[in-house]
């Protein structure tokens, strides 16, 4: 980082350099703890999970059958084999087979000994406990080893992963009921501005309601965080160095929203200046722009725009990569896929922009995202019409409907 917020403030930063700046100067959090599998919903792995088991642990079929020996198929013609028995999931069938026998056997059974292949049952002809079976079989066919799909002591799990339901359900799959998992990031926010209000609270002239903490909140809930709310603190020195001294106490990581744009009239700037390391920079993205990034004591901080839109793209293209990585999270990057738009798209070279848009498949099966209008960085309803961002370059003007875009679906930005 820059000595002096000075210099930053005359030079716009990319998204990319912005973000680079900012993991050169992070660390994951230390510190881990033992979860219930049913309370590990969201959680970062802190360790590699390895299989105490074969999966599957026995030879099972992959289709409902017959299971034989393939040495009893002729090279030519059919073969007449005798049914001798059942092999049901659960319920294996108890013997050998001997030459000439087969047993039925259902979906995910054992496969019973003697046996090296499984002919679907629509592949042979039964009549009473006799089938026929051509020879246009091999052996392995239709057989699951054992350990196919996870080895004992193979790595089922690598860590930094983020448990998913799909995780919970293979953990529980290998018996394992409690997993070692990185502790939650605590993150304190509060909101800077005498013109906020918090909810319940009647507004006087030129007063809004604080918005950007409940969306703060929501982001930062779906990302897992210790969430520390602070409210409104007001445009008073005293209040500002003492809201900004009691988050850094108790938390890895500060989000304001406000106060961080060059000629705002409040102490947050003079109170950061005094209290840590931290400069306040451009980002050359729209809707966004300022930002201040920096050190209070131990914590980190964020000093987010006041525009609530502002705030959102913000913390979804700069913060919430950054969080991930310091709650130890190894795939941080949101999907984003090709498309076509359906509206002309109106822009201005120069800075990125993350315009909201609606991603829908047309009827004809395309596709295609559409705008959700006005992009204005104060009109929050188009945050909540949207389910998507459209990434047009830095260097684009207006678009064309029909042109091939980036989109970022909101559900894949989690």
């Amino acid at each position: 980082m820059s000595d002096t917020a000075d210099k930053q403030q005359s030079v716009f930063l990319t998204v990319d350099d912005a973000l680079q700046r900012i993991r050169d100067n992070l660390q994951p959090v230390s510190g881990f703890e033992k979860r219930n599998l049913r309370d590990a919903l969201g959680s970062i792995l802190a360790e590699d999970v390895l299989s105490p088991i074969n999966v599957p642990g026995h030879r099972n079929s992959a289709m409902d059958g017959y299971a034989l020996n393939s040495s009893d198929l002729p090279g030519e013609g059919t073969a007449s084999l005798k049914v001798v028995g059942n092999s049901f999931a659960g319920h294996p069938f108890d013997g050998e087979l001997a030459k000439g026998e087969a047993v039925r056997i259902m979906t995910g059974a054992v496969v019973p000994e003697g046996a090296d292949m499984i002919v679907m049952q629509e592949e042979a002809t039964r009549s009473d406990d006799v089938i026929e079976i051509d020879g246009n079989h091999k052996a392995g066919d239709h057989v699951r080893g054992i350990g196919e799909d996870l080895a004992e002591g193979g790595v089922v799990l690598s860590r930094g992963k983020r448990l998913n339901p799909a995780e919970l359900g293979l953990l529980a799959s290998l018996g394992i009921a409690e997993v070692k998992v990185s502790r939650k990031l605590r993150v304190a926010t509060f909101s800077t501005g005498d013109e906020l209000r918090s909810i319940g609270e009647p507004l006087g002239d030129g007063q809004i309601y604080d918005s950007n903490r409940y969306s703060l909140f929501g982001l930062l809930s779906r990302l897992g965080a210790e969430i520390i709310d602070m409210g409104v603190i007001r445009d008073q020195r005293k209040a500002v160095e003492e809201a900004f001294r009691e988050a850094a106490a108790i938390a890895d990581v500060v989000i304001t929203s406000g106060g961080v744009s060059v000629g705002d009239a409040d102490y947050v700037k003079e109170t950061l200046d005094a209290l840590g390391k931290v400069d306040f920079w451009k980002i050359a993205m729209k809707p966004g722009k300022p930002l201040a990034f920096g050190n209070i004591d131990n914590a980190v901080f964020f000093g987010l725009p006041g525009n609530p839109v502002s705030v959102m793209a913000t913390f979804y293209q700069i913060v919430q990569p950054c969080l991930r990585y310091m709650s130890g999270q190894s795939d941080s990057e949101s999907l984003r896929i090709h498309v076509v738009t359906a509206d002309k798209l109106k822009k201005r070279p120069g800075r990125i922009d993350f315009q909201r848009g609606i991603l829908r498949r047309e009827d004809d099966g395309r596709m295609v995202v559409h705008t959700t209008g006005n992009q204005g960085s104060h009109i929050l309803s188009s945050m909540s019409q949207a389910n998507c961002f459209i990434i047009l370059p830095a260097d684009w003007g207006n678009v064309e409907p029909g042109t091939l875009v980036e989109v970022e679906p909101f559900d894949g930005i989690i």
